[in-house]
């Protein structure tokens, strides 16, 4: 997962097939270090992925949570449209920002 630091406590993450590939435990950790590290705002880059997969999503909220107790959040950018249609059947693009087009 590539992470690019806009702020000292913002970043974009890039989420990819690979790291998808590799499983969500890894995804969870590697967000927990973001946040560990001072992040506030996480901003994922899903558009190299077709789809999030459910434990993907949960990790994300996770994430959210902890970033939410610092006043900051979980933003989802340029999802697919695969994965724009969970969003809005589970409700989650009320509790995590979506940027379609930023």
């Amino acid at each position: 997962m590539a992470a690019t630091a806009l702020l000292h406590d913002q970043v974009i993450v890039n989420l990819t097939e690979d790291l998808l590939a590799e499983g969500t435990a890894d995804l969870r950790w590697q967000l927990h270090d973001l946040v560990l590290a001072g992040s506030r705002q996480i901003i994922v880059d899903v558009s190299a992925v077709d789809r999030v997969s459910s434990t993907a999503v949960a990790a994300l909220l996770t994430a959210h949570r902890a970033c939410r107790a610092r006043g900051g959040g979980v933003v989802i950018r340029r999802p697919s449209r695969r994965t724009l249609d969970l969003l809005h059947h589970t409700g989650l693009h009320r509790i995590l920002e979506v940027e379609e087009n930023p």
